[in-house]
């Protein structure tokens, strides 16, 4: 991507316009800050005595010098007494700003990391709550950003712009007045160049603020590809194709370079520009200032009309010059602000997506059977059942069997595009039912459904007799077991990732799933067996043995249904068939969906199921189907190939 095409933005390039922030971000940002009431409000008590002290000190000057310094010029044995009570008093006035300053910035840090770690805490909990769908169409490294650097503009903002903002807007007011007080005609003139040097800023910060908020998306999308190039290393290596990484990262990263580079440099010239013309107003003053001292013109004041004494325009000198320098800093300010409030209008979006509706009210419980009547206990039993509330308080159980049945099923991931059509099957429990056929056929779609990652477009899905839309989601999951194609391990021991699939797992409970999944002899021989702590997604095991502890994760949980979603692909032929004995174990008694395109691991399937274009063509057993010689048969006669 040339710079032309980065210039020419959003019309030129096809990308959505950029926009400023969410309405109302500064306002929920706000709500956040709440609970800091009386922190803020002892800030705002120390920003007023710093300014006050401010505006006071340059205030003193005229006084320091017309009354202390000038009378004791000639004398012959002048006395300092005074002169030096003054100076310890203007030093008094100095230490109060000083601690005033210091202390609403150290409350301010307080505020800072208290409202982002609310923030941060918020964030996290609300993305538990997000359906598959939204990670499915967001890349990791984007969402990363918005913890990340969007968070980090944000601390900066609360930190450090918001105060200094309202300091300066303070500092401004209270020299303005102290102005007016020394000379009503000086700060008409200051007024005016004030009016023309604020025409200059606007210009600047317009222009920055367009650029920050484009340099937080455009750093979103670098961290997202980051992120994806890093996951997806051996790929890129095995196929060369580190020339065309390199040319699509340099693309992304010239629109991020780009957009900060205009953003800082319109950013970074502010505060010159405003010093420059400070320092010019400076000089003017002392021009009019002395000129009209010396002609002794009259001098309109808030005490009335008097004369320019030298006191009077070096003290007005010197809070012209806190007068500009505050503005300089709300100008400067006011960018990092506008780039806080993208970041945390990024950060509101992910807030305001919608959570995963779960409008079900049958439950999961556990059970025992007393006298002929199912009593609920909170301790784990041998049973399952499902738990129907009714209008009425009273209560219903429903054996958890394992039953899952499909009437005429549609679905689509996008609603005008249906992947599945009129999908209708049955497994009774203890089945084992096996989907086979070419990737993008449906089938992993199919279990998708059955753990309502997505809902369906049309039909219905019962469970033992009930529309899965009545069961709530996270009973529905803990019923049943599923173990991936790709594997996620997480950071900590090889018994701790075990024990996920069941948290009140004993040492023995995991130990003996790992030996029904056939990974205790290789889980013994790590350095600290058990113990020993995996990092990165289990980058020191081996892809195969990766996959064995993600089944045991699964044998631990002893759910009533399993999901196997090509779980033994990444298991070499020899490995497949000591896995595939602790498979068996684990499938005992269970509901099955196995999903896999070795058809040598269905072959003992009570029912094969055959989809084609989200379509089941074939169905039946192993030994009927290769009778009826169709697709299954062309399959595993490699007359056909799976895709």
């Amino acid at each position: 991507m040339n710079k032309e095409a980065v210039k020419n933005g959003p019309a030129m390039t096809g990308e959505p316009p950029i926009r400023r922030f969410k309405p109302g971000t500064i306002k929920r940002l706000l709500a956040y800050m709440a609970e800091y009431k009386i922190q803020l409000f002892f800030v705002i008590v120390c920003i007023l005595l710093s300014a006050a002290t401010s505006a006071a000190s340059s205030l003193f000057l005229k006084a320091l010098i017309d009354d202390y310094i000038i009378p004791l010029q000639g004398q012959e044995h002048p006395v300092y007494t005074e002169l030096l009570r003054a100076v310890l008093l203007i030093g008094s006035i100095y230490l109060i700003g000083v601690l005033s300053t210091l202390f609403y910035n150290r409350s301010m840090v307080i505020i800072e990391q208290g409202t982002l770690k609310k923030i941060r805490d918020t964030m996290f909990k609300h993305m538990q709550s997000l359906p598959i769908r939204y990670f499915d169409t967001h890349t990791h490294g984007d969402v990363m950003s918005r913890y990340t650097n969007d968070a980090d503009t944000l601390r900066q903002a609360i930190s450090q712009s918001l105060p200094q903002m309202f300091s300066s807007l303070v500092t401004v007011i209270a020299v303005l007045v102290s102005m007016l007080y020394l000379s009503v005609g000086l700060t008409l003139f200051v007024a005016a160049f004030t009016f023309a040097l604020l025409k200059v800023i606007k210009a600047l910060v317009e222009r920055s603020s367009t650029f920050f908020i484009k340099q937080q998306a455009a750093l979103g999308d670098v961290n997202g590809y980051i992120e994806e190039i890093i996951n997806g290393q051996k790929v890129v290596k095995v196929f060369c194709h580190e020339e065309n990484v390199k040319k699509e990262f340099d693309q992304k990263n010239e629109k991020l370079c780009y957009s900060a580079t205009e953003a800082n440099k319109y950013g970074n010239i502010t505060m010159p520009v405003v010093g420059n013309l400070g320092y010019m107003l400076y000089v003017l003053l002392a021009i009019i200032g002395g000129a009209a001292g010396i002609a002794d013109l009259p001098n309109l004041s808030l005490t009335g009309v008097n004369v320019l004494t030298i006191g009077t325009i070096v003290s007005f000198l010197t809070l012209s010059r806190s007068f500009i320098n505050p503005v300089g800093q709300i100008s400067m300010q006011f960018n990092m602000v506008i780039m806080a409030l993208a970041g945390a209008s990024r950060i509101f979006d992910l807030l305001d997506e919608e959570c995963e509706h779960d409008d079900g009210y049958v439950t999961l419980v556990n059970i025992k059977i007393e006298n002929g009547e199912s009593k609920e206990y909170a301790e784990r039993t041998d049973s399952w059942a499902w738990r129907h509330p009714h209008s009425d308080g009273t209560v219903t159980y429903t054996p958890l069997r394992g039953e899952i049945r499909f009437y005429d099923v549609d679905f689509g991931y996008e609603e005008n595009k249906i992947v599945l059509h009129n999908i209708t099957l049955y497994a009774e429990p203890g089945q084992k039912v096996a989907f086979v056929g070419a990737t993008g056929a449906g089938k992993t779609t199919i279990t998708n459904l059955i753990n309502r990652f997505y809902d369906i477009a049309d039909g219905k899905i019962r469970y033992d007799g009930i529309n899965i839309n009545k069961i709530k989601k996270a009973d529905l999951r803990r019923s049943l077991g599923i173990v991936l194609q790709d594997v996620n391990l997480f950071t900590g021991t090889v018994m701790d990732n075990i024990r996920y699939g069941k948290l009140d797992a004993t040492d023995e409970e995991c130990i003996a799933a790992a030996k029904l999944a056939n990974a205790d002899s290789f889980i013994r021989m790590l350095p600290q067996g058990y113990q020993t702590v995996l990092a990165g997604n289990g980058n020191g095991l081996s892809q195969g043995q990766g996959q064995l502890i993600s089944i045991a994760r699964a044998a631990v949980a002893d759910p009533p249904v399993m999901i196997l979603d090509e779980a033994t692909s990444s298991i070499d032929t020899r490995t497949e068939s000591i896995v595939q004995k602790g498979m068996d174990a684990l499938m005992k008694g269970r509901t099955v969906f196995v999903i896999a395109h070795r058809l040598s691991t269905v072959q003992n399937a009570d029912v094969i199921m055959v989809l084609e274009h989200g379509t089941i063509i074939e169905r039946g057993s192993h030994d009927q189907l290769i009778a009826q010689k169709g697709t299954y048969y062309q399959l595993y006669t490699g007359a056909f190939e799976l895709g």
